[in-house]
């Protein structure tokens, strides 16, 4: 009788457990349905969702910030490289490694929610070596080619998919109002207008024409809302001058100059938005509720979710970590880059959520804009890397840096060309000097491979140098003695730098230039001299010594698109996308300035007499 009972008991627990497994598998179908309409999979989903579970979502911790265990221990719902963050050996099949070992931790929590993994990969895949690296921003901004710029983008996109990631955090759409900002580079330039232009396209290259978002395409980022191109000078926090500095005008300028590249972002779907460091009139934009909440999310219609900047809530006026968290969500914040304090944050948002200073409403708002991206860009239904898209072979391609290529000779601008030396002809002996002729570091600039990039022979590409010597090959040579030549190339400018490092109140040549310059004059040689820069330098003092003068910003690992114009293969197209100043006192200088008086105008950039 007890055992006849007792199997009973045992066949009842099983039937049951049986109808609950199918129903829990039927309530399950419904979030991974990809047939499904997204908002009723993120309905579903969310309802299963405990808080734990939902204050994953909002966390994103560093890649070495995290051991084994945790993405499943603590059901986190991102990982990003910061700049030089990557994984030993730094190939695009150890990304992929990575990525899919994280990714199969993500995949063993209940819910099997797969992680979103972000890079700043801001002109090209820049952290990972032999990718292919267009110019920074503003040397797009100089090309006014927004086709141009969504085939970049494109690229880029296709290289960061390769590694497995999902996630860019790109495009910058600041304008940059003062050149003296140490990310002057990250923009396309000082005018409404180029956001407007080029924005779109830059997201639509990245996402896919209908925001994809998946496949060959990835999330993109508009960042950093808003206005951190136009802070005060001498405002800035963390040490800098500028950089994370404070944004004084009135709302309707703000709206006028610094808003429209984000209205063609969201017109875009972009999935993500980066708040910005900056404050707005004295309040930091992580706490700022109008503007990422009323502004963005309300009158603007923003579907995606908010992003936070790396460690960004320190920087909030609060007298603890938990103030500080409390207000930056409450402004609007669905997802926190806190690298190495993420286990802080949940800690944080559960008490806060225990004590009622953070609703259950804000927190499912958060999560549900997080898990619609998720859905969009396809990751429930493609979690793992796609290894087509990497065993393809394009990654790094000759026909990728075909494009970096065009996009180098597009971005080119001639600011003087006297007595026409320009084109040089090809069966010249040339003497080429000056600290940017060869070196791939230089002319790529900040945020390659490195946070701040680095000088030398950084990753592959070709030098401007090299680039020289290849289209005179056969006709004319590179001579090492200057009373040899027939024309000097001065390649002069900048050494690499990112955000804040590289704030500058003078904008001046270095020494080394100089001394290059200096000898140059003394030769009696012509000159042309090439600008290697993220942004104008003050050279009023030298410019009347140049037979010519050509700012090739920062070109990237393509050096030789550079020799295709000054050799006459191709007719210079690029136009300033900034004014550039007389000297340090007029800064800062903008288009439709009330005085307004620069060396070059924006816009201004001069053709070649080329023969037909």
């Amino acid at each position: 009788m007890h055992l006849f009972f007792s199997l009973t008991l045992i066949l009842i627990t099983l039937i049951i457990g049986c109808r609950n497994n199918d129903e829990l598998t039927l309530e399950k179908s419904i979030y991974s349905d990809p047939n499904i309409e997204i908002e009723a999979r993120v309905d579903d989903l969310l309802s299963k969702m405990t808080l734990e579970e939902k204050i994953g979502q909002m966390v994103q911790a560093e890649r070495n910030g995290i051991e084994e265990g945790d993405i499943k221990k603590y059901k986190l719902g991102s990982l990003l490289s910061g700049g030089g963050s990557v994984p030993k050996g730094n190939t695009p099949k150890a990304w992929v490694d990575m990525y899919n070992k994280f990714q199969a931790e993500a995949l063993s929590t209940r819910l099997t929610i797969p992680l979103v993994y972000g890079v700043d990969a801001v002109h090209g895949h820049n952290n990972v070596k032999g990718a292919t690296i267009f110019p920074h921003n503003i040397g797009l901004g100089a090309t006014f080619d927004a086709d141009l710029v969504e085939r970049v983008a494109q690229i880029t996109a296709k290289e960061v998919a390769a590694t497995g990631l999902d996630w860019d955090f790109a495009p910058c759409v600041a304008v940059s109002r003062d050149e003296r900002w140490g990310r002057a580079y990250e923009s396309f330039g000082e005018s409404p207008e180029l956001q407007e232009l080029l924005a779109g396209a830059y997201i639509r290259g990245l996402q896919g024409p209908n925001a994809e978002m998946g496949g060959k395409y990835v999330i993109a980022t508009a960042k950093h809302f808003i206005g951190d191109g136009g802070t005060d000078w001498g405002t800035g926090d963390a040490g800098y001058i500028i950089d994370r500095g404070d944004l004084t005008i009135d709302e309707k300028s703000l709206r006028a100059i610094h808003l429209p590249g984000y209205i063609k972002a969201i017109e875009e779907n972009v999935g993500t938005i980066m708040a910005s460091f900056s404050s707005y009139q004295g309040k930091k934009m992580h706490a700022h509720k109008y503007l990422l909440t009323d502004l963005l999310k309300g009158e603007l219609g923003f579907e995606g979710y908010i992003i936070s900047d790396w460690e960004a809530m320190n920087e909030i006026a609060a007298p603890t970590y938990y103030d500080k968290i409390v207000k930056s969500v409450n402004a609007g914040v669905d997802m926190f880059m806190e690298p190495y304090r993420w286990k802080e944050l949940i800690d944080v948002m559960k008490k806060a959520v225990d004590n009622g200073d953070v609703s259950i409403a804000r927190v499912d708002d958060a999560v549900r804009r997080i898990l619609r991206i998720k859905f969009k860009a396809g990751l429930f239904e493609n979690p793992l890397a796609d290894s087509e898209v990497l065993n393809e072979g394009s990654f790094g391609s000759k026909e990728h840096r075909e494009i970096a290529r065009e996009a180098v000779r597009k971005s080119l601008v001639l600011l003087k060309n006297k007595g026409n030396i320009l084109p040089l002809t090809k069966d010249y002996k040339v003497y080429v000097s000056g600290s940017n002729a060869d070196d791939i570091g230089n002319q790529s600039g900040g945020l390659t491979i490195e946070w701040q990039g680095r000088s030398g022979n950084i990753t592959s590409g070709t030098t401007i140098l090299d680039g020289i010597k290849e289209a005179i090959k056969g006709h004319g040579e590179v001579v090492d003695d200057i009373s040899k030549a027939d024309v000097a190339i001065a390649v002069i400018g900048e050494r690499p730098y990112a955000e804040g490092k590289g704030d500058d109140g003078e904008l001046s040549l270095g020494y080394q230039d100089l001394l290059t310059l200096q000898e140059i004059k003394e030769s009696g040689k012509p000159v042309v001299v090439i600008m290697v820069s993220g942004r104008p330098l003050i050279i009023s003092d030298y410019i009347d010594d140049w037979d010519a003068f050509v700012v090739a910003w920062l070109p990237g690992s393509e050096g030789q698109g550079v020799a295709d114009l000054i050799f006459g293969d191709y007719n210079f197209t690029g136009k300033l996308p900034v004014s550039w100043p007389r000297s340090i006192d007029q800064l800062p200088i903008n288009i439709n300035d009330k005085d307004y008086n620069p060396l070059f105008e924006y816009g201004y950039g001069l053709e070649m007499d080329l023969e037909d």
